[in-house]
């Protein structure tokens, strides 16, 4: 009696092992992409998630049988404020490893950036950093987002890095240096009907058991003590449970990222050209949007009002961009 009569796959990915609650309510982008441009422009962006929608299309995937006809589009609502690059960081590679060879930074500062961050302005700065250029493998741009200054209460800014697509490190320290301490908007950025991967921290659910949390089966009703527990912990030898084994933990509040979600629209609330997207009342736990937004395709990561970055496709489509024909927008009452 110690082998089961037939086979059955494995219960729940290992790939997101480990399935841990996140570090920061921040998710970290590590990867972006290695195609670059010979134009210079940031390869990322960030918002905060406001709620979903319904976005009524015409079909424009063309060899498709519903090509030309409505689609209704289950969509997400991201508000993206303009963000401020506050610096400049150049990376040179040692030994497979990225170093840091110089961090510049702006005279201009962000309301609220001490409670985060206390930077100091100096042209030695910039002289250093023109002098070590040529040995910099790497230029990004040192951004500052504040959500309180779109209605969400929290004052201490998110501060983090982002990339620049210029292929010659010159190039992406004279596009970074023109617009230190300046703003970017999203529309210098996407621009819609192009893919993006979005990445945020996924909604936190608790400590949950192995058949919520990895779809291991329930036992049988006669079964001994338990029904909503594993058969078995695994074999006699050796004497410890393997870590491939579901048991009970934490689920939710991962860090997850989602690939080649398209841009429906970019908008402000003050220019909608098709009924305004604030329902009456605002949107369910978030209120009401005063800044730019997108309409994404599809679900995000994460609850209301948290952070989620926004990057370049990771995964490189060859599909034509076009800008999507939207014909209503049906918000939430």
């Amino acid at each position: 009696m110690g082998h089961r009569k037939y086979s059955a796959p494995r219960r729940g990915s290992i790939a997101f092992r480990p399935r841990a609650r996140a570090r920061s309510l921040e998710a970290r982008m590590r990867t972006y992409p290695t195609e670059r441009s010979d134009g210079a422009n940031l390869l990322g962006f960030a918002g905060f998630k406001v709620g979903g929608i319904e976005v009524l299309t015409v079909d424009d995937r063309e060899k498709t049988p519903n090509f030309g006809k409505h689609l209704l589009n289950p969509s997400t609502v991201i508000a993206v404020p303009p963000i401020k690059i506050i610096g400049i960081r150049g990376y040179a590679y040692e030994a497979y490893v990225k170093r840091v060879i110089f961090d510049v930074y702006g005279k201009d500062t962000v309301k609220y950036l001490s409670r985060k961050l206390k930077i100091k302005y100096s042209e030695e700065q910039f002289n250093k950093a023109e002098s070590t250029l040529d040995s910099a493998a790497e230029i990004v741009a040192l951004v500052c987002v504040v959500p309180h200054e779109i209605g969400i209460s929290q004052k201490r800014p998110f501060i983090f890095e982002i990339p620049v697509s210029s292929q010659e490190t010159k190039k992406g320290y004279e596009f970074l240096k023109e617009r230190l301490g300046k703003e970017i908007k999203i529309t210098e950025v996407f621009k819609p009907g192009q893919y993006i991967d979005v990445s945020a921290i996924t909604r936190g659910k608790g400590v949950e058991g192995p058949i919520t949390r990895f779809g291991v089966k329930r036992k049988q009703h006669k079964s001994r003590k338990s029904v909503r527990a594993v058969g078995t912990l695994g074999p006699i030898s050796p004497a410890v449970v393997m870590y491939t084994v579901p048991r009970q933990g934490q689920r939710g509040f991962h860090q997850r990222t989602e690939y080649n979600k398209r841009i429906l629209l970019i908008s402000n609330p003050e220019h909608d050209k098709v009924k305004g997207i604030n329902p009456k009342g605002g949107f369910k736990h978030y209120g009401i949007i005063t800044s730019d937004y997108i309409v994404v395709r599809g679900s995000v990561p994460g609850v209301p009002k948290r952070l989620v970055k926004i990057r370049q496709p990771l995964r490189y489509s060859h599909r034509k961009i076009t800008e999507p024909k939207i014909l209503e927008i049906m918000t939430q009452q």
